[in-house]
Order: C-alpha cells, then structure tokens, then sequence
C-alpha cells in the first residue's frame, strides 16, 4: 500500500488568499494527500503568491528556497496573482516545476500526475478574458475566524493597480452558496467569519454569470445575519461610495456584524485621487467616517493610503497628512507607491524620489501609531467582548473586541477560541490592551 503523499501551502497576501489556499488544500485531502507545515518535508510544495507590492514578489524567491532546504526533491507549484501576471518570472525560478493561472489553479490536482522535477517550470495560464466564472472558497481550520469569499474580480481601472489583471472581471458567489458555506463554517465551531472578495461592495455582480445585480451587498449583509450559530461577522476592505448608509445602518443594529470597517482611502487629495481614477472624493470618504460615527461611536475604522504616488507634491501629501490627522479614524495601512508593469500610472510623469517615498510613509506610519493609541485609550474602562486566538506569542494569549481592539494576557490554553467578557483597564509599553474578566463562563 502506498503511503499517502504530503502537501504544504505557503500564502502570500490577502484574506481571499487565504481562503482560496484553504479550499484548495480541502482538495488535496480528498485526493488523498496529507496536508502538513510548510517547514516540514513535503512532497509538493504550493505558494499562492501576490503581486500588489514589489516586497511580496521579492518574497517568493526566499520561500522558494525554504522549501528547497526542506526537500530538495520537492516539487514545487506556484499560483495566484503573480503567477498570472508573470508566469515566465516564476517559471524561470530555480526549483519550480509548475505554475498555474487565475483559472487554473483550482484544478491544480488535475497538473500532478507526474511529480517528478522538471528542468524547467511549466506554465499553465489563461488569457485573463477567460477568469470569467466563479469559485466559491472559504478558510477553515487555519485560524480562529474564518475567511469566506464573496467575489472575486473587479471591474474598476484604478491606474496603481494589476488585480484586474490578475483576477479579472467582476464576478460574484451565488447567495445561496455563501449562505451554504458561512453554515458549514458555522458547524466546525469557528466563532468569526470575515467577508472577504476583491471588491466586496460590488457583491451581486455576475452573480449568475451576467453584468446585472441579482442582489446586493446589502441584501448579503441582511441574509448573512440571520444565520444561526454566526457569533461575529466582519466585513473586510470596502470602497467607501460602495459602503451605503443603509449598509452602514444594519451593521449599527445587527446582531452579528461587528462595528469595525476598513476603508480604503489612498489619498486625502483630490486632484490626486482623480489621477489614480478613484470612484469618490474625499468629501464623500468624510461623509462615510461621519456616518459610522454617528451610528456607532466605538466603531473602530482602519485606511489604507498610499504616499508617492506620480505627480504627488509636498502639499499634496500634507493635505493628506492633515486630513488623516482630523479624521476620526483608529489605524492606516500604508503602502509606499511602487511601478507596476502594465499600469496606467508607470508611465506617468512627476515621478517621486524613493527617498520621499520613504520619508512619507515613515510619517504616516508614526500618524498611524497616534491614532491607534487614541482609540484604544477611548476604549479604556468599556467592557467588550474578546474572541481569543489560538497562538502562543511569547507566552501571551492575544485576542480581539467587537471592535478590534487587540488584547493580551498570559497564555492559558483554555482561552483559545472562546469569547469572553471583559474590562478594559490598561494599555502596555507595546500598544496592547491588558483587561479584568467580567465574567466567569464563556461561550
């Protein structure tokens, strides 16, 4: 009898990443293969790979040499956006035997009837025209909240930006398939689940393989809360003229949904946020923090920005600086600008030293660091709700609030994924938030 063979993953990116690497390995499993640590000696290696900055190309040449180190024999596959954008990069790479496009990739056990290496990469990539059908994934078992994708694909040409590229149209998950998955979560115990997709807020688009909206991100939000055995649901990135105030209003008064929402911003500029062929101004984004506030005071609300974008000027960044600065946000997210090939803004003019770029960023980080602490500090003497994670970190436990908050307290294994109440009492040297329990039983 022949002994089972092993598998590892690697994820690069985004939560739809890791909702998609955890269905594929589902997959595996029921080929027969057994799923173990990437550290581990595997027989074949998967990295799903990003390629929204330059660090995260970078990256994959180092994880590729780890799975070397680990199995030199190993085969190796690499999916995801970089390998659709770049196919021949990867394929070129030492120790790569396979690469798989925006379609393909879903069928990757279908390319390993032959494990043995290859002398050189094969490639295995679709025209991004043909990424026009869906694949429903979700992640389980890797973490304490699970991921559950929504949609995929985007069909806004923001000119920083290759995930049309990479992924390809706008397309959704039916509703009842979303519904089906967040209850076969919702079965394994997990206590969260995080909406995630390319363009959440476009939901209902090519829902049955048309243009039109057969529902919206509204009605998913509605139908999603009513699921039973749900503890918490959280919305991932949404375009801020995506985020309605109906949405906005349900979330206030919902019984699941958790008031915490990320936004991204990228610049507080006008003039450049039509340069980057952004759908909102940003009236419109301090509208949207306005509302949120309004409904839900303790709501907490991250941005990602993006300094040295071309043509960006000293009073450009400052405007953004200023505007961030007055907002009643909690935390940013903040990308340096880098060139991507095949992108509107590569080739514009008014390009930004890299220093400045770096001088930029370092501001907004310290801004950022600022505004977290603030929040956190307005939470002082609240009691909230934690969910605790399963990682011991240096003998701490961590966990999250309703409204990510994140907490910490000396590991205890019998913490991990339950929800308890506490106090909010004190913030330490690192930025964490120490707390008493309020209560004794947990759920």
């Amino acid at each position: 009898m022949n002994a089972r063979k092993k598998v590892a993953f690697y994820t690069l990116g985004c939560k739809l990443n890791f909702s998609e690497t955890s269905t594929i390995a589902r997959r595996f499993n029921d080929e027969g293969f057994d799923r173990i640590d990437f550290s581990e000696k595997a027989d074949i290696y998967v990295i799903n790979t990003c390629s929204v900055t330059e660090n995260a190309d970078k990256r994959f040449k180092t994880i590729v040499k780890q799975a070397q180190k680990a199995n030199p024999e190993a085969f190796i596959a690499a999916i995801g956006c970089y390998a659709q954008l770049k196919p021949q990069e990867l394929a070129d790479v030492n120790g790569v035997d396979l690469v798989l496009g925006a379609t393909e990739k879903f069928k990757i056990t279908d390319y390993l009837n032959d494990l043995s290496k290859n002398d050189f990469g094969k490639i295995h990539s679709c025209e991004i025209e043909e990424a026009d059908f869906y694949v429903g994934s979700y992640s389980i078992g890797d973490r304490t909240r699970a991921f559950l994708k929504v949609q995929d694909g985007c069909d806004y040409k923001c000119t920083f930006c290759t995930i049309p590229l990479a992924r390809g149209i706008s397309r959704s998950d039916s509703m009842e398939n979303v519904l089906k998955n967040a209850r076969e979560i919702s079965e394994q115990n997990i206590k969260e689940i995080v909406l995630t997709g390319v363009n959440i807020g476009d939901y209902g688009k090519g829902e049955f393989g048309n243009k039109k909206h057969e529902h919206t991100f509204l009605d998913l939000v509605k139908e999603l809360d009513k699921v039973d055995g749900i503890e918490r649901l959280r919305i991932s990135s949404i375009e801020p003229n995506l985020l309605k105030n109906e949405t906005i209003e349900l979330v206030s008064k919902s019984r699941a949904f958790v008031p915490h929402f990320h936004m991204p911003l990228q610049s507080g500029n006008n003039d450049i946020l039509k340069h980057m062929k952004r759908r909102y101004n940003k009236e419109l984004y301090f509208d949207r923090v306005s509302k949120i506030k309004e409904v839900m005071p303790n709501a907490c609300i991250g941005v990602d920005v993006i300094v040295g974008f071309p043509g960006e000027t000293d009073e450009h960044f400052l405007e953004t600086y200023n505007f961030l600065n007055e907002l009643d946000i909690s935390y940013l997210h903040v990308f340096t600008y880098s060139e991507r090939d095949d992108t509107e803004a590569a080739i514009m003019e008014g390009v930004v030293p890299m220093n400045v770029r770096n001088k930029r960023s370092k501001m907004l980080r310290g801004l950022s660091v600022k505004k977290r602490r603030a929040f956190y500090e307005s939470q002082l003497g609240s009691t909230k709700t934690v969910l605790f994670e399963s990682e011991n970190k240096e003998g701490y436990i961590h966990g999250f609030t309703e409204n990510y908050v994140k907490v910490k307290s000396p590991w205890n294994p019998e913490l991990v994924n339950t929800l308890h109440e506490v106090e909010l009492t004190k913030i330490d040297d690192d930025g964490l938030v120490r707390f008493e329990f309020t209560e004794v039983f947990s759920k």
